[in-house]
Parts: structure tokens; C-alpha cells; sequence
């Protein structure tokens, strides 16, 4: 869920500012699943852009300062989070690791890279939550390294209710700067979609695999 609306209006806005999400309801892109997408979404583009970067970093960070304790371990979700998170980290003066999608296949076989002793308590930072599937994979290896993981913080998900069902049997607390609708809303009012389109986008969020332009 998103925690401050205001907060998620003013992500959306700078997202689309920068092209770090793109719609395209006439034109979709294909993601690698095969899906028909009227999205897509970089968020990577956001460390390029030092005013915007600063700013999602410290919305995070403020979230992390004001609902837990500082005894705590920043992780970033190998690659799209690692910057984010290495910066929420450096703005709370937190220690930082980031967790890869599988063990490397050479040297220490690590999936976790980073100091992480067993017992320790671990904030998960993601760039974008999709179907959850990748984000879970990370929080299943912290907890393989007998950590605990208190919560996820994103900066924006789709609200696919997979993920959704996704993140409550695996019970991880999930906290986004933005969300999907969101998005919309913002983007309808800046007239970068028209209301039909945004109809269009609405209906392809309830079943994106059967979706078509």
C-alpha cells in the first residue's frame, strides 16, 4: 500500500517527468513473459536525475526512520534497487547489502553481497513490484541466512492481485512511494492519457496476460 498520498501524487508526477514509466496504450511493449504491456517501467532512470533521486531516497528514508529501529540493515534487490537502496542506506547511515536473483556460479557462490550475520534485522528496498516473484525470491534467501526481514519499501508497484496474495502468504509487509492507479489518476490530469485510454490501462491491470491493445 502506498503511505502518503501526497507523497505518491509528486512520485508519479517525476516518473513520468523523466520517462522512468512510459504509456503507451496504442502501441504496447512486450515484457519478457510475453505479456502485451500499455507500460513500462525504468525506474533506474530516476538515478540519473539528482533533485528526484534525492527526494525518493529521502521519502523512503523518512518512512524507515519513523517506523523502525535504527538496529537494522538496508538490502537492495539485485540490480534495479541497488542504487536506491545504497542511498537510502547512506541517508540513514545504515549498513548496506544486496541480494542477487540466484547464487553466483564462481568464487564464493555468494546471493547475498554484503556483511549479514544470522539474527539480524533487514529492510527490503525494491525499484518495482510486479508480480512479486523476484522481490519474494530476495526475501526467501535473507531469511535462508536466518535474518529477519521486517518489511518491504518500493517505489511503485503494479497492485497485481498475485502479488498482493503473494506478499500476505509469505507475510512481508510491503510499503510503495506509488501504485498503479496512482499513476493514472496523475497522468489522466496532466493530460498525458485520455480518458478512454485510461479506461483502456484500468482494464489491462485485472488480467494482464489476456490483455490486448
Amino acid at each position: 500500500m502506498i503511505f502518503n498520498q501526497k507523497i505518491a501524487q509528486q512520485t508519479a508526477e517525476s516518473l513520468l517527468q523523466i520517462n522512468a514509466i512510459k504509456l503507451n496504450p496504442k502501441n504496447p511493449f512486450t515484457w519478457a513473459s510475453g505479456w502485451q504491456s500499455p507500460i513500462y517501467c525504468d525506474n533506474r532512470v530516476a538515478l540519473s536525475y539528482p533533485e528526484i533521486r534525492t527526494k525518493l531516497c529521502q521519502w523512503i528514508s523518512s518512512e524507515i526512520r519513523s517506523n523502525y529501529d535504527s538496529d537494522v540493515i538496508i538490502a537492495g534487490v539485485a540490480t534495479g534497487a541497488i542504487g536506491i537502496g545504497m542511498l537510502v542506506a547512506q541517508e540513514l547511515g545504515l549498513p548496506f547489502i544486496y541480494v542477487r536473483p540466484e547464487p553466483k556460479k564462481h568464487g564464493r557462490k555468494n546471493q547475498i553481497e554484503g556483511k549479514l550475520d544470522p539474527g539480524q534485522k533487514v529492510i527490503v528496498i525494491e525499484d518495482l513490484i510486479s508480480t512479486g516473484k523476484s522481490s519474494l525470491n530476495a526475501v526467501s534467501a535473507l531469511r535462508e541466512a536466518k535474518s529477519e526481514v521486517l518489511g518491504m519499501l518500493a517505489l511503485f508497484t503494479y497492485g497485481f492481485p498475485q502479488a498482493a496474495s503473494a506478499f500476505e502468504e509469505s507475510n512481508v509487509k510491503l510499503q510503495t512511494l506509488c501504485d498503479y492507479p496512482k499513476l493514472l489518476e496523475v497522468a489522466l490530469s496532466k493530460n498525458k492519457i485520455t480518458e478512454t485510454e485510461s479506461q483502456n490501462l484500468s482494464e489491462w491491470r485485472k488480467d494482464p496476460a489476456n490483455w490486448t491493445p
